[in-house]
């Protein structure tokens, strides 16, 4: 799929020297190197832009009978996430650094994923900037092909413009009641909650077409 827009800007955020050690010894580890397959003989989740990773880190700590993949771009996420993983010993929660349309196209075989999280990506408010939201048309036929029948894609969004955009990009599958796992509360959220920003998580099934 030919996509020259991105929908992520690589901030220079500082890494801390904890973030950094962690980037040189522990992705090595626990991370999967693009463009290696991702394989699975257990239920397979994947996360979009896991952010400082303490969403994915929860929902993995407490579902042993999963395996999850952190995409992430962002160097400081990316080791915090690795640090806790180290921390714990989790060891059904592995970490890619890299795009996540490239990692879906390469990394993913059609109809392998339980489901995919979508936890607060970029909105893009600015009209002008809309082509630039990960949510697009290309993006819902790619995880159409790699969510299996029955798959579950749990997004959030604290921008009701953003949701109202999701709702329309997958109009064509069914609603789901919930995701394949309880979405744990982040401090990027409580912050949002306390500006007064709606919280929406929605959630769609993969069937046949759509």
């Amino acid at each position: 799929m030919n996509r020259p827009i991105r929908s992520f800007v690589l901030r220079q955020g500082r890494t801390t020297p904890a973030q950094q050690r962690a980037l040189d010894a522990l992705l090595p580890v626990y991370g999967i190197p693009f463009p290696e397959k991702i394989e699975s003989k257990k239920p397979l989740v994947l996360e979009i832009g896991s952010g400082m990773g303490e969403t994915t880190f929860e929902i993995a700590k407490v579902h042993p009978e999963a395996d999850f993949v952190a995409v992430e771009v962002h160097g400081p996420g990316v080791g915090s996430l690795l640090n806790r993983i180290d921390k714990e010993g989790l060891t059904n929660l592995r970490v890619v650094r890299h795009d996540a349309v490239e990692v879906l196209e390469r990394m993913v075989a059609d109809g392998s994923l339980s489901a995919v999280h979508l936890f607060f990506p970029d909105p893009w408010p600015k009209k002008r900037h809309h082509k630039r939201r990960l949510v697009q048309p290309a993006f819902v036929s790619l995880l159409h092909r790699k969510l299996k029948v029955g798959g579950l894609l749990h997004a959030a969004t604290d921008w009701p413009d953003y949701a109202t955009w999701i709702e329309e990009a997958f109009a064509g599958w069914k609603k789901a009641a919930r995701g394949f796992a309880e979405r744990p509360t982040t401090k990027f959220e409580a912050r949002g909650r306390e500006l007064g920003h709606p919280i929406r998580d929605l959630y769609f099934e993969r069937i046949l077409r759509g």
